[in-house]
């Protein structure tokens, strides 16, 4: 069933250019056999490992199914967090682009008033968290009419948060002639009860990982005394001397206290969790995604959502109390086919939940000694160099895509009676361009946003700023990156 590349597949070229601007060169395995399956309209139940790129395993073949002409949702992704629906938007967005596929997340933390007008224009895709997927459902915001894709993404996350009921309730309301797919790292018997009641005759997929984590990570444990946890934390840092680095902790407080004492000895880190508020969270993700800094001291809430290639060490400096935490954290660090190495501190009174998640993953995981004061000092002038050094920028995945298009600002709206069609028709008729050039077109009740592919945006700038729409002629000008 493996297809060598994603031109194999039955795919449109819209969706074809656009995984090539972002560099998806051939499918993975989750990849290879989920796409062929949606896009047949199969219900799935699919169990792989994070990190083995299943986003766009149901991304590209959902916005292949897509009609762009419908403008009630036709595609709902259910997921865990916040980080996680921001990302799976931009995601549906990147392969969509060409297609003019339009996202939306929606999740707490986030005035709903903004989501509520978003929702109101065309939206091909919906990503969000149960409880507010919920609660737009119950102030009849969100249209399920169309909805003939359903994603229930990291399910099992979704069970140990206790999101199932909620879950549930939103399916209850779908249309039933729909396409269900399930994804999870692991299957627990309450998310094969959740397939078993909502799918009709699923087909099973199992990507198959060594043991529950993958061959890439290199595991082990250091035995520490709690007092000696940070100074051991110094140490490990110093001798292994990471590129880019998740110190995971139990508690925001503990968070807070780490990233505090990492900044006064000169770390360059920064912090994510729970209590921060929702803008601060993405803009720290975004930084660390960049490269801006090497240190990211995370509560769980950091371990689904992160989608970052080069994770390099994941350092546990809380060990876990939940066994499949232990498989999520660590599965930050050796992605997209590089090692990656996770250490451990564990004190001795916390043999319980070590031994659960020896039993959980499937093998006890390797003991080293702390580093020596020798090793520390014969590293410490290489790790002061590695620390001084200017930060190297990394690209994001769609800088190749976004190069192409610019999004152009008009300030006028729905209350100047302007439609989608009026910009097409309008921008379509410039020489040189034509309707496969405009992208997604965002309009609010008193600006409009306009995206322009294909290099084509120059032209459209200058001709719009002397060309009417619908007799009236409005401001235009580049719109702000972000």
């Amino acid at each position: 069933m493996g297809k060598d590349t994603f031109k194999d597949y039955q795919l449109s070229n819209e969706i074809v250019k656009a995984l090539e601007s972002l560099e998806f060169k051939n499918p993975t395995e989750v990849q290879s056999k989920v796409i062929p399956l949606v896009l047949e309209k199969t219900d799935l139940v699919v169990k792989s490992q994070t990190g083995s790129g299943k986003t766009a395993s149901y991304g590209i073949p959902i916005c292949e199914l897509i009609e762009w002409k419908e403008n009630k949702p036709q595609a709902l992704i259910l997921t865990p967090t916040r980080e996680l629906a921001v990302q799976v938007k931009e995601d549906f967005i990147n392969i969509g682009r060409f297609k003019r596929i339009k996202a939306t997340a929606v999740y707490g933390k986030q005035p709903i008033a903004i989501q509520k007008t978003e929702l109101k224009q065309k939206t091909h895709v919906v990503v969000g968290t149960p409880g507010r997927v919920l609660d737009h459902l119950e102030r009849g915001t969100l249209n399920l009419e169309r909805m003939n894709y359903l994603v229930i993404d990291e399910a099992d996350e979704m069970l140990n948060m206790g999101f199932i009921e909620q879950v549930e309730a939103i399916i209850k309301e779908l249309p039933e002639n729909r396409v269900t797919m399930l994804f999870s790292a692991t299957l627990p018997e309450a998310i094969k009860n959740l397939a078993l009641r909502y799918m009709k005759t699923p087909t099973n997929i199992e990507i198959k990982a060594s043991g529950l984590t993958t061959d890439k990570i290199d595991h082990s444990l250091i035995t520490v005394k709690e007092d000696d946890k940070f100074s051991i934390l110094k140490d490990v840092t110093i001798v292994e001397n990471p590129d880019s680095c998740i110190i995971f902790c139990r508690t925001k407080d503990r968070v807070d206290t780490v990233c505090d004492q990492l900044s006064e000895l000169g770390y360059n880190c920064d912090k994510i969790h729970g209590g921060m508020a929702q803008d601060d969270r993405l803009d720290v993700m975004n930084e660390f995604k960049r490269g801006e800094f090497r240190y990211l001291i995370a509560t769980d809430v950091a371990a689904r959502g992160i989608d970052i290639d080069n994770i390099t060490h994941v350092i546990n400096y809380d060990l876990p109390l939940e066994k499949e935490s232990y498989v999520h954290r660590t599965g930050r660090t050796g992605r997209a086919g590089k090692k990656g190495k996770a250490i451990t501190l564990v004190t001795p009174f916390e043999d319980k939940f070590l031994n659960e998640i020896e039993d959980y993953i499937g093998f006890e995981i390797p003991k080293m000694t702390a580093p020596s004061k020798d090793e520390v000092s014969n590293k410490q002038s290489e790790f002061e160099a590695k620390t001084n050094m200017e930060p190297t920028i990394k690209k994001a995945k769609s800088e190749k895509l976004d190069k192409q298009i610019m999004k152009l600002y008009f300030n006028g709206g729905k209350k100047k009676k302007l439609r989608a069609v009026d910009f097409v028709g309008t921008i379509a008729k410039i020489e040189g361009v034509t309707a496969e050039d405009i992208g997604i077109i965002t309009i609010t009740d008193t600006f409009s946003y306009v995206e322009i592919l294909n290099d084509k945006g120059h032209i459209v700038l200058d001709k719009m700023k002397k060309t009417p729409i619908k007799g009236k002629q409005l401001k235009v000008y580049e719109a702000n990156k972000n």
